[in-house]
């Protein structure tokens, strides 16, 4: 349809009249300027519709069948056709029922008998509102296309940063390889189910999880600051020892504060810093390091506090073998209303089925790779 449009050498106009006369004057007036399909009825305006897609038309409202305002009501209410402007020509003059025209979404009342001069000035007059109109939603559909590139490129720009500074710190603590990823896919199933169930909506609705779950990788960022002989201690840390290791989120804090200041929009960084800063209190109020407890505690780092619990039970570490996903499911499913948030306990349980997937595909991935490299 659009195709024909263009290759149009001049506007198009349908114009319907059931009075032979005015339909002739009618056409007349218009053919040396425009092309013009001059109708007798609603009938027939509809059935040339379905082949042509005219630029204006030009309406009777007094016709047997269906009248004018039957006519407009049913382009309007038809998707395909509904943005082809319409004009009455009419021989009813009293105000309701041009008010009732524009308030069908009429674009222009002209009374019979028609004036040639002014017909012709109204119609170029809209035509041109109309091209500017069009011109203007090509510029805005240009504009905002231009945009969604550029904001998916500043995304893009803002998930590098925060990838390699996360890779940096997990290079340095070599006993949790992969533990950013897989929290970071842990947050993500559990946003995921926490949206779809509506439970706090309230918190939520003003998230933007395109910013949210990759900050959620700077939720250790603090530990670049911790010394290698606590990070990588082969055994348990002591007292002390683990006294030191919790000072690594307050160094997450002004790590993330001070990248703030330097940039411009830190909107992503804002949910990076509640994550880094929360992620280790408990519902309960004995978590660290300000003791907050229920509701105190942002949404996000009670979300968090799942994910990293859960990575550290499925993990190896120096002093402790891997636990199975499933006992690790009931360890947090039994730690609901202590350690964690009552409410997110019930989300995760509806999603420990691809927390376990996730923690399988990556014990598979070294092994994968060992075949891919046999084959080659």
């Amino acid at each position: 349809m659009q195709g024909r449009e263009n290759k149009r050498q001049r506007i198009m106009l349908v114009l319907v009249d059931d009075n032979l006369t005015n339909l002739t004057m009618g056409k007349n007036i218009l053919k040396d300027i425009y092309e013009v399909y001059a109708l007798p009825s609603a009938a027939k305006l509809f059935e040339a519709l379905q082949r042509i897609t005219p630029d204006l038309i030009l309406l009777d409202i007094e016709m047997p069948e269906m009248n004018g305002y039957e006519v407009l009501c049913r382009i309007k209410n038809t998707p395909v056709i509904s943005d082809i402007p319409v004009m009455f020509l009419t021989a009813k003059t009293d105000e309701g029922s041009e008010l009732l025209g524009f308030s069908l979404g009429a674009i222009d009342y002209i009374t019979k008998p028609i004036s040639a001069p002014l017909l012709l000035k109204r119609i170029e007059t809209h035509l041109l509102i109309l091209k500017q109109q069009r011109m203007l939603r090509r510029y805005n559909d240009d504009l905002e296309e231009m945009i969604h590139m550029k904001t998916a490129q500043v995304l893009e720009l803002q998930n590098t940063v925060l990838s390699t500074v996360a890779e940096m710190v997990e290079f340095r603590d070599d006993t949790t390889g992969g533990h950013v990823t897989r929290t970071q896919r842990y947050l993500q199933l559990l946003v995921q189910e926490l949206l779809r169930s509506g439970m706090y909506a309230t918190e939520t609705h003003a998230w933007d999880t395109d910013l949210l779950l990759p900050s959620a990788q700077l939720h250790d960022v603090g530990k670049i600051a911790i010394s290698d002989a606590i990070l990588n201690k082969p055994g348990r840390l002591t007292p002390e020892e683990f006294e030191i290791m919790k000072k690594h989120v307050d160094y997450g804090i002004n790590a993330i504060r001070t990248m703030e200041r330097k940039v411009k929009d830190s909107r992503f960084l804002r949910y990076a810093e509640t994550i880094a800063a929360t992620h280790h209190e408990r519902w309960d109020g004995k978590g660290y390091p300000r003791g907050l407890a229920g509701e105190q505690i942002p949404l996000e780092g009670r979300l968090m506090a799942i994910a990293d619990v859960y990575d550290a039970l499925v993990s190896t570490r120096p002093y402790k073998n891997a636990m199975p996903p499933q006992e690790a499911a009931h360890t947090i499913a039994e730690g609901g209303g202590t350690q964690f948030d009552p409410c997110l306990v019930t989300i995760f349980e509806k999603v420990a089925g691809d927390f376990a997937a996730t923690v399988q595909d990556q014990r598979d991935k070294p092994h994968k790779a060992r075949a891919m490299q046999a084959s080659a």
